[in-house]
C-alpha cells in the first residue's frame, strides 16, 4: 500500500466524511488561516495519481471523489505494519496482543469460532 503524508491523510479524511468535492469546497473545510488553493490542488492531484481519488470534469473545474474506502485504506496500513514489524506473521500479532492483555481469551475463542464458521461455508 502506498503511504500518505499527514496532510494527504487529512485530505482523504475530508473526502471520506463529505464525499465528492471541488478543491474550493475542500479548502472551506479548513480552519483559518486556510491553505492556499494551489497547495491543496497539487496535493489532490497527487492523491489522484496515487489512486486514492478520481475526478469528474465540470466545465473548467474538477470534482474529486474517493476511489478507495477508509476500510480499504486501513486494511492496507495494517498489512504494512504487520509486514514491517511482524515479518508478515498475523499469528505473531495476535500473540503479542494476547500477551499484553489486549485480547481476552473469550474474544480469541469467538474469533476462532468465526474463522471455523467462515471456513465451513467455503466447503
Amino acid at each position: 500500500m502506498i503511504k500518505l503524508t499527514a496532510k494527504e491523510d487529512e485530505i482523504m479524511a475530508f473526502f471520506w466524511k463529505k464525499g465528492a468535492m471541488h478543491v474550493k469546497e475542500l479548502i472551506e473545510l479548513y480552519p483559518d488561516p486556510k491553505p492556499h488553493f494551489n497547495t491543496i490542488s497539487t496535493m489532490v492531484r497527487a492523491l489522484e495519481a496515487k489512486g486514492f481519488l478520481g475526478h469528474k470534469k465540470f466545465g473548467y473545474t474538477y470534482q474529486y471523489y474517493p476511489e478507495i474506502t477508509p476500510e480499504e485504506f486501513g486494511e492496507g496500513k495494517i498489512t504494512g505494519v504487520i509486514s514491517k514489524y511482524f515479518e508478515n506473521s498475523y499469528l505473531d500479532v495476535v500473540s503479542t496482543f494476547v500477551k499484553k492483555d489486549k485480547i481476552q481469551l473469550k474474544e480469541l475463542k469467538r474469533l476462532i469460532e468465526e474463522i471455523e464458521q467462515a471456513n465451513s461455508k467455503k466447503l
